[in-house]
């Protein structure tokens, strides 16, 4: 009988630190991504350094040149 107790206290601390400690069942919130790893961003970027910039400017001189 005592085993049988044992058993279940084994199991019963089992289960509680599988539920603390085990994997997640909820899903990781999306993980935001900066303007630096943002492909879409990027070739904005190097689009618009190509077109000579959105001011009409030459790209890479600064406007007071």
């Amino acid at each position: 009988m005592i085993y049988l107790l044992a058993l279940i206290g084994l199991v019963a601390v089992i289960v509680l630190l599988w539920k603390a400690f085990g994997p997640s069942t909820q899903p990781e919130p999306p993980r935001t991504v900066g303007p630096d790893d943002d492909p879409e961003f990027l070739w904005r970027i190097n689009r618009d350094a190509r077109r000579g910039g959105k001011d009409g400017t030459d790209a890479g001189t600064e406007v007071g040149e």
